[in-house]
């Protein structure tokens, strides 16, 4: 039998004491309630912005999906596959799936690049430019009707303050 010089009666070496969650000190609540969290108002008001856009743009055949792969090609269209999933925020499996969507119901096409064949290009068709006007009305006044009863100064501040905050979290994330 091998001893450890010094080590004396492992047997009889006290333990410290065993608590039961009966016996442990009570732990104070975080107080943290929804209306005082600027991450749950924004995700509720953007919930609310989305159901009420989904309902009325299903009207055009359009689903909240495609909607955003809309709204970055309006801007810039003609963007490769990468760069609209990255412009959108989408995984590029996702917006592959969008996109075989939107091919379907005739909203883009899609092209390898003349420079690198690699590459798909993602184009509107003449479809989706004809809706780009109904469907930012519909957006805007979605908006319009949120803000209603909010003074120009106070949304200006709102604004200000979101852009701030999106760009602290944006730092913190890099």
């Amino acid at each position: 039998m091998l001893s450890i010089i010094g080590a004396g009666d492992l047997s009889s070496t006290p333990m410290p004491p065993r608590h039961s969650p009966k016996t442990k000190p009570p732990r104070r609540a975080v107080a943290f309630p929804p209306p005082l969290s600027s991450g749950y108002l924004v995700r509720d008001a953007h919930r609310a912005f989305q159901r009420l856009l989904e309902r009325r743009i299903a009207a055009y055949g359009v689903s909240r999906g495609q909607w955003y792969f809309l709204r970055v090609l309006w801007i810039a269209d003609g963007l490769s596959q990468r760069e609209l999933s990255a412009r959108v925020g989408m995984m590029e499996p996702t917006t592959a799936i969008a996109l075989r969507s939107m091919e379907r119901t005739q909203l883009i096409r899609r092209l390898r690049a003349d420079d690198d064949r690699r590459k798909v290009r993602v184009f509107l068709t003449a479809k989706a430019k004809r809706l780009r006007d109904e469907l930012l009305t519909v957006a805007r006044g979605i908006t319009d009707e949120a803000e209603q009863g909010i003074g120009a100064r106070e949304l200006a501040l709102f604004r200000q303050v979101i852009t701030r905050m999106t760009a602290n979290l944006d730092r913190i994330a890099d």
